[in-house]
């Protein structure tokens, strides 16, 4: 009378295996040690979960990383309609991918989709593990002004692949004149929450001592940093080692 074997709901664990296997080194360990096919499917099941696991894990540990050292993105386009500037893709692209990169990082956009006049766009971030989150977003076609059918699709395009990559990768962008003497109007805007956020794990990771960071910086508080100022704040907490430990405390 055979007996029903049941799986643990555990991560496979064996010393002959490296640390990421495929399937076929499943199967042929299995086979080796005279495994029945319904353990090897149940192995390369669990083997499969632990490798979409750890490839997620990998994903958000990129992500974080990059977040924690995004640029400032500047807008170099003058839009003459409205009468205000916004940031071009190739600005927005150049300046995110080469930080996305070194994470290991990488962004790509689909192909648009449409729907009567409605076009939707979905931006996926992948990390070189395998691991992906996407954004989608959809928009009208864009009317405005004199364009033809062909413009109207291309700007609605650029439009919502920026917008997808933009809430992806949580940047946001800003005026170049933010860094100049003093002259700009948003030159006293103070950091958003996000960026506060960002500041705050990086002081508790680097067990950096906040009231000398705040005389450092001149300010009273976090939240009242300004948003010029916050570039120069990370590069001096990432640049602060962090105390080493002893064993037992």
């Amino acid at each position: 009378m055979s007996k029903e074997i049941i799986m643990p709901e555990t991560e496979i664990e064996d010393p002959n295996l490296p640390e990421t296997v495929g399937p076929n080194a499943v199967v042929l360990m299995a086979m080796q040690k005279g495994y029945t096919p319904e353990l090897i499917e149940k192995m390369m099941d669990l083997q499969e979960r632990n490798d979409n696991k750890i490839a997620k894990q990998s994903f958000h540990k990129a992500m974080a990383e990059f977040k924690a050292i995004l640029p400032p993105v500047f807008k170099d386009k003058d839009n003459k309609q409205y009468n205000s500037k916004y940031a071009s893709e190739s600005s927005l692209l150049n300046t995110l991918n080469p930080f996305l990169s070194k994470q290991g990082l990488s962004a790509s956009f689909s192909f648009p989709e449409t729907q009567g006049d409605i076009l939707k766009v979905t931006c996926t971030i992948t990390h070189k593990n395998g691991y992906g989150e996407s954004v989608t977003l959809p928009g009208p076609l864009d009317t405005s002004g004199s364009k033809n059918p062909l413009q109207q699709v291309r700007s609605t395009v650029t439009y919502l692949r920026k917008a997808t990559f933009e809430a992806i990768t949580g940047i946001a962008t800003s005026d170049p004149t933010s860094d100049d003497d003093g002259n700009s109007s948003n030159i006293n805007e103070f950091i958003s929450d996000k960026q506060l956020s960002s500041l705050t794990d990086m002081i508790n990771s680097k067990e950096a001592d906040e009231v000398k960071f705040l005389k450092y910086m001149k300010i009273e508080s976090l939240d009242k940093m300004h948003v010029k100022d916050f570039g120069k704040a990370m590069t001096a907490l990432k640049a602060k080692k962090a105390p080493v430990r002893q064993p037992g405390e």
